[in-house]
């Protein structure tokens, strides 16, 4: 069939939808909402995907968490030094935390005390908008100085600068040296409302010495597997026996296993959503049947004045894909237009994929072709003689 032929056809094919305009919507309809699902639901689950990704990568890059159970458990500083002094250890970064009270003036609230070193703002992907981080120097001499959150910040001194003024931990006056970033909530935690000061401050503030927790910083991504075997042989020779009562977690494990969480989802929303593109399918074929039907008569003079078999095939099949592309481009439109919507009004990730718009559309083509298949080949087997009696 040649390309003036298949124009021939497009245009009768667009000819027959003008001419009955409410059933050929009726028909499109379920390719626009298979199309516009597909968009709106894979779109809103790799949005998800990229912010789970998002909220990890805020806990830091190439991390190991090494958690202890128990004063009897904790870390001391030279075991520390021992998980530092491993192969492809980058930093270490050890944390005593609690609950604490902090003041200015007139306003107080509870907030989170985290006491480390200087290598927290490295290992857990810290970043200071004014004033400066810890560093070693404030560790050794015990220095009263606080790192505060973008949350502490704003309860406490409102749009003020914090930096340079002075707050109260549980009574204790601490001189604010610094403001972080704001992170947001990381799985769950708010990492905002914050008052990070040096270890050893932190240690006398929290009237504890007892390290339960050390974030350790890989040099690459590429050998974390060997530097989580390194530290989970260190602890086991530290703590024979004892595997019950502590826990080493790398985070590409989560990430792997949140990849594969999101995966299943977005696969299981898609497929779901590719349901109703389906069903549009069938109301194609329904409808080409109708179609078939009405024009009997069209195809028998037709078939009498030289048109082949492979003509009247080509004429359904292209009208079928007419629709189901016509169904496929409103349902691009309204998906993205649907998305754009739920990201504002929701405050949702919405991340729309071209792969996902297209691979949509060319699904709903294969729908046409597949379901317009059957009524076009029906159409193209019509005796003329026969039809050009038909009533």
């Amino acid at each position: 069939m040649n390309e003036l032929a298949i124009l021939q056809s497009i245009k009768m094919g667009m000819r027959s939808i003008k001419g009955n305009k409410l059933r050929s919507v009726l028909t499109m309809l379920g390719i626009i909402i298979g199309v516009s699902s597909v968009i709106v639901l894979v779109s809103i689950a790799q949005g998800s995907t990229s912010n789970v990704t998002s909220q990890i990568n805020n806990l830091g890059t190439n991390l190991i968490t090494i958690n202890t159970f128990g004063t009897d458990l904790s870390l001391t500083e030279d075991k520390i030094n021992k998980l530092e002094d491993k192969d492809g250890v980058k930093a270490i970064s050890p944390v005593v935390s609690g609950r604490v009270t902090v003041k200015k003036d007139k306003t107080s609230s509870q907030t989170t005390l985290t006491g480390t070193n200087a290598a927290y703002e490295t290992v857990r992907n810290t970043k200071v908008t004014s004033g400066r981080f810890l560093t070693d120097l404030d560790v050794e001499y015990r220095q009263k100085i606080a790192v505060i959150g973008a949350t502490t910040a704003e309860t406490l001194f409102g749009t003020e600068s914090p930096v340079g003024q002075y707050i109260q931990l549980d009574g204790n006056s601490f001189k604010v040296v610094g403001v972080l970033a704001s992170k947001g909530s990381s799985m769950g935690q708010s990492g905002d409302d914050v008052v990070i000061v040096p270890l050893s401050t932190a240690e006398r503030l929290t009237k504890t010495t007892s390290i339960n927790q050390v974030y350790l910083q890989g040099k690459s991504g590429q050998n974390m597997d060997f530097v989580m075997a390194e530290v989970e042989n260190a602890m086991a020779s530290m703590y024979p026996n004892q595997t019950d009562n502590y826990s080493v977690n790398n985070q590409q494990d989560l990430m792997s296993t949140m990849s594969s969480v999101s995966n299943t989802m977005t696969m299981m929303l898609g497929g779901i959503a590719s349901i109703s593109l389906l069903v549009g399918g069938i109301g194609i074929m329904n409808i080409m049947l109708v179609s078939v039907s009405e024009r009997t008569k069209e195809i028998g003079i037709r078939k009498a004045i030289g048109a082949k078999r492979r003509d009247i095939l080509w004429q359904f099949l292209i009208e079928s894909v007419v629709l189901s592309a016509m169904g496929g481009i409103i349902g691009i439109l309204l998906g993205l237009g649907l998305g754009k919507i739920l990201g504002s009004t929701l405050s949702m990730t919405v991340t729309f994929s071209n792969t996902v718009v297209i691979s949509s559309f060319l699904f709903s083509l294969i729908v046409g072709v597949v379901f317009g298949v059957f009524p076009a080949n029906k159409a193209s087997k019509l005796n003329p003689i026969q039809a050009l009696r038909y009533e």
